[in-house]
């Protein structure tokens, strides 16, 4: 096993950059980088080998910054997240439909993966094959999830 100061010397930037494509702030990328590597020494234990190392750390990252925007109480509109994900995508005709609330509330109720999959996609604006990466599944396995979480919402809210 390569020594810590290999580690982070190896996978720093890549973390980094992983932070600094979600936070779009240089700062708060570095601090969540540090952090990551600190929370990587203190749970080394639990990797257990079945990806790859920068993968393990990029999915710390992704739970840190996801806590952060929580605590901050950061969370853009879902209509600035529709913008994002480009015209015409499912993100935006879901995010349009319906009120910013009603979406979290329809989200919070959806089971995991599903839950999950969907707060990366639409939350995170991570792409199906970074999700499928993080969640050790395939980038398929993301879009079906996303699909079914979508049209369960859907299905929600013509009910209500």
């Amino acid at each position: 096993m390569e020594s810590l100061e290999e580690i982070y010397q190896k996978h720093a930037q890549t973390v980094y950059a992983f932070l600094l494509s979600r936070t779009r702030n240089q700062d708060l990328a570095e601090e969540l980088t540090q952090e990551t590597f600190f929370q990587a020494v203190r749970t080394i234990g639990t990797f257990r080998g079945d990806s790859r190392l920068s993968t393990w750390l990029c999915g710390i990252a992704q739970n840190l910054w996801l806590t952060h925007i929580r605590e901050e109480r950061k969370v853009q509109p879902l209509e600035e997240m529709a913008d994002m994900a480009g015209p015409g995508s499912p993100e935006e005709e879901l995010c349009l439909q319906w009120d910013n609330l009603e979406i979290l509330k329809l989200l919070h109720g959806l089971k995991e993966p599903v839950r999950e999959v969907m707060y990366l996609r639409l939350i995170g604006n991570l792409t199906f094959g970074q999700i499928g990466e993080i969640m050790g599944k395939s980038e398929n396995w993301a879009r079906v999830n996303f699909y079914r979480g979508k049209e369960i919402i859907k299905r929600e809210a013509e009910e209500a």
